[in-house]
């Protein structure tokens, strides 16, 4: 018979919640918000220099677009780890 890990806290918060908020959530929104609080911070023209060509725009575009390719990338290798 197999049990479910959560079924021993049934009704109480897990050890790893904050405040009742799972510990990810939390980390989460903090990541989020000093990201957004950087890409504010960076918003002045700048080159960006591709392999043959060169691109002037805001910094904050090129933050948040690393940002968003980061993310996918982990989300991405996240599920391959999962699979293991």
């Amino acid at each position: 018979m197999t049990k479910n890990p959560d079924s021993s806290f049934s009704g109480r918060k897990r050890p790893s919640d904050i405040a009742g908020i799972p510990t990810r959530v939390v980390v989460g929104v903090v990541v989020g918000a000093l990201a957004l609080w950087f890409l504010l911070a960076n918003l002045e023209r700048v080159k960006i220099q591709f392999w043959v060509f060169t691109v002037t725009a805001p910094l904050w575009i090129a933050l948040a677009a690393t940002l968003l390719i980061g993310a996918v990338l982990g989300y991405l290798f996240k599920g391959r780890r999962d699979n293991r």
